[in-house]
């Protein structure tokens, strides 16, 4: 099964939901980075998320999410728009420690509580939006929730989960946002009150194979949904090598002449996909003739 997302409406269009799938998104990101277990989980965390935020955008719109908990992971940064498409990466990618005392991955641990996390949203005009809000919890679910709450005074309940293999490939990843409209009605609250405090993690319902349909029937109740969209979830990078060559060519000829002096070559690699591009003699002294 291919990753996607779906959006929906519950409880007579009180709640607005989003169910994600990212098992091959995460997967594809940990190839990348090479991360290991806990920093795997983090990561994925952070886009699972990260994909479902940028599905609430319109058009080119585009949001990124740095988290800095002040945890051994160091950064993690998460770029994602409104079709689907993620890219992120964590700062420490060989980050691992043993399970919690709750037998789960430590991400508390290697994200750290003693941070911010920061939204900000490019929706096209001069000023971005930009939300920050303390790290509260470090799980990152409690934090994007503590985020929607604060930032947007959105009530909301983010799940997010990540299950690795031995290893190290991702088994599982995917979670969901749950948000109440204004004046959505007590009794609907206090029932997804206690249908949350009722299922297992996120992580394991799409290890059993729920599809993001199942998971949403299975946390609000079938009859309560309403599917309202479907979009497919990837990581995507926008980089390439003449975007960075655009980079290169803006340093400047005193930088480049120093770059043909000192290596006669140059390489750049991308923080978001660890993709390389190489740079021979002869396009360096090209990039020198067009720099300013």
């Amino acid at each position: 099964m291919s990753d996607y997302l779906i959006k929906a409406l519950a409880y007579n269009g009180q709640v607005r939901a989003y169910a994600v799938r990212t098992t091959e998104t995460v997967g594809e990101a940990q190839r990348r980075h090479q991360t290991w277990p806990t920093a795997s989980a983090a990561l994925g965390r952070a886009m699972s998320a990260g994909v479902m935020m940028g599905a609430m955008l319109k058009g080119e719109e585009k949001i990124t999410i740095k988290i800095e908990g002040g945890g051994p992971i160091g950064p993690i940064l998460v770029v994602s728009n409104s079709k689907g498409e993620v890219r992120g990466y964590v700062t420490n990618p060989q980050t691992h420690f043993d399970l919690n005392e709750q037998g789960k991955l430590d991400v508390r641990r290697a994200v750290g509580t003693t941070g911010t996390l920061t939204v900000v949203k490019d929706i096209g005009m001069r000023e971005h939006f930009t939300g920050q809000v303390p790290i509260v919890s470090g799980e990152l679910g409690e934090d994007f929730t503590y985020y929607f709450v604060t930032s947007e005074q959105t009530p909301s309940s983010v799940g997010v989960g990540v299950l690795v293999n031995p290893d190290n490939t991702i088994l599982a990843a995917g979670g969901f946002i749950l948000q109440l409209m204004p004046g959505t009605d007590d009794e609907t609250i206090t029932d997804i009150e206690n249908r949350l405090k009722q299922i297992p993690p996120v992580s394991k319902l799409i290890q059993q194979g729920l599809s993001p349909e199942e998971l949403l029937s299975e946390l609000l109740g079938k009859e309560n949904v309403k599917i309202l969209e479907k979009l497919p979830v990837a990581f995507t990078c926008t980089c390439s090598k003449e975007r960075f060559a655009d980079a290169i060519t803006s340093l400047g000829k005193e930088e480049i002449q120093d770059m043909i002096d000192t290596e006669g070559k140059a390489e750049a690699q991308c923080h978001f996909c660890n993709e390389m591009y190489h740079y021979s003699k002869e396009e360096l002294e090209k990039f020198k003739q067009e720099a300013k």
